[in-house]
């Protein structure tokens, strides 16, 4: 169980997720020497739960800085989903044939994982595919099959070593498992020696200013502008496309007097003077008010308004305010009240926190910015976890990826380097170079083909990096398609679990080992 644990969390900690292959061998092993008992059935229960936990409370102990009970419901939600594929496995282990038991656990763990992809509740840092964010020369494909390609390597390479440890003098068995980790980990070098680099190029810039992000929300905006524009000054004159990380500007500008804000009109002036042809990508806490009647569904009331509050990306130039996008993959609890009609519902037991307990606008169409001809997406931190979220972007013609973020509430830890590297899988899924600008935490570039390219600013830094990143118009399958195993997976399972129960209804023993 100690040995599970370790091996699926290695992946998340800035080691090599190859150890995932095995990573559920232990645990496979426990099932096999418990009977079909309740109290057998309880005792897999347990073990495969301390596990799980185990795994979360490794890796993404960091959330405890940004919010104490952070941690624990990701660990709630995550290991439930976990527990229900791995305990059907079980259960059905013990009772039909293992043929059915291994696809239902395959099945089931891709559809859990990606239910929590979509969901109402959805964290989706431990899907198994994630663990593969620092082997990019392994998982190439991922252009074709998106993470829950790497889940499904997983998964089978699990099953097929544990066959080999049953039948461990039988050199098929071991040859078998072998081969299932490195065909794919050939055809990816392969895929990743054959790769070139698109030739057309754009003169990008990402700056980190190094706020302390528990600061800037509590100070007075002047300093961190003046910060800002600072760093701008540094940017060479020669940067077509200039980013900056997510709230930089924090005062809550109004959309519908963006033209008149005055902090707005000293980076347009910046921009005018040193940068006339940039595109600046800043993010911005903006609010939008509406007219009685017309508020939507996230709109907030106070004093008499209502009004909806975003986190926005904003891109500039020396004329002005080009277009806007709006976060739309909101943090849970943070950004994001969950199950509103919930809460609605039991509105009455919340406490008024001046208008934060409800959930952040969004956006229901991908806003793709445009600098001159060149085309960005422009993803706000969390959206970047997301790889059929940021294929949304690419279908609309964006040419690289623009990651700005702000990872400084996890402090130090392993979080906001994971963070970092999700982005060089979101570039191999599309193949699309990535520019990432980060409060404090990671900022650099990344080619398309997930290599990070050049020095990176690091944790507590501050500074500007310019380099010339690549666009490309390429749709890869998995751009296309987004997640089709996981949309797959779901039925697979359906019919596993009908498969089992209409025989067992019928006690047909032929299903029974």
């Amino acid at each position: 169980m100690l040995l599970s644990a370790a091996l699926l969390a290695a992946g998340w900690l800035g080691l090599s997720g190859l150890p995932l292959v095995v990573a559920l061998v232990p645990l496979l092993w426990i099932s096999r020497s418990y009977g079909s008992s309740r109290r057998d059935w309880w005792g897999m229960f347990g073990w495969a739960w301390l596990a799980f936990v185990l795994w979360n409370g490794a890796t993404i102990w960091g959330l405890w800085y940004s919010t104490p009970v952070g941690p624990f419901a990701a660990t709630l939600v995550s290991t439930f989903l976990n527990m229900l594929a791995f305990m059907l496995f079980h259960t059905v282990s013990k009772r039909a044939h293992k043929a059915l038991a291994y696809t239902l656990l395959v099945a089931g763990w891709i559809a859990t994982e990606y239910w929590y992809t979509v969901g109402e509740f959805s964290f989706p840092w431990l899907l198994l595919g994630n663990g593969f964010a620092n082997d990019t020369w392994a998982v190439q494909w991922y252009e074709y099959t998106g993470i829950f390609g790497g889940t499904l390597w997983v998964l089978v390479c699990n099953l097929l070593f544990f066959e080999a440890w049953l039948h461990r003098r039988s050199v098929r068995h071991w040859v078998r498992a072998a081969l299932a980790v490195v065909v794919p980990a050939a055809v990816s070098l392969a895929i990743y020696a054959c790769w070139e680099e698109p030739a057309q190029r754009i003169e990008t810039a990402v700056v980190q200013p190094n706020v302390d992000c528990y600061d800037k929300f509590n100070t007075a905006p002047g300093w961190q502008h003046e910060n800002l524009l600072s760093l701008l000054a540094e940017v060479p004159s020669s940067a077509q496309l200039i980013a900056m990380p997510e709230t930089a500007l924090v005062e809550g500008l109004n959309e519908a007097w963006l033209s008149a804000s005055p902090s707005l009109a000293q980076f347009e002036a910046a921009l005018a003077a040193d940068h006339p042809d940039a595109l600046l990508v800043v993010g911005a806490d903006t609010y939008k008010v509406y007219a009685e009647g017309n508020q939507t569904a996230t709109a907030r009331f106070r004093n008499g308004v209502w009004y909806d509050r975003f986190n926005t990306a904003l891109a500039l130039d020396a004329g002005g305010v080009r277009d806007i996008h709006h976060k739309s993959r909101l943090v849970i609890g943070v950004e994001k009240m969950p199950l509103p009609w919930l809460f609605d519902w039991l509105s009455f037991l919340i406490i008024d926190l001046g208008g934060t307990t409800g959930q952040l606008g969004v956006d229901t169409q991908r806003t793709v910015f445009a600098a001159d001809s060149v085309r960005v997406a422009p993803a706000v931190c969390y959206e970047s976890v997301y790889g059929a979220y940021v294929g949304e972007f690419v279908r609309g013609g964006a040419q690289l990826i623009l990651v700005i973020t702000n990872d400084g509430w996890w402090r130090d830890t392993a979080i906001h380097r994971q963070h970092f590297s999700f982005s060089r899988l979101r570039a191999i899924e599309h193949r699309r170079a990535v520019a990432r600008s980060a409060n404090t935490g990671i900022s650099g570039f990344i080619n398309a083909r997930g290599d990070v390219v050049g020095p990176t600013l690091g944790w507590a830094r501050r500074g500007v990096l310019t380099a010339p990143v690549a666009l490309s118009d390429e749709l890869t399958v998995y751009t296309r398609y987004g997640d089709y195993l996981g949309r797959i997976a779901q039925y697979v399972m359906l019919l596993c679990l009908l498969y089992y129960v209409a025989y067992r209804v019928k006690r047909r023993n032929y299903l029974v080992d």
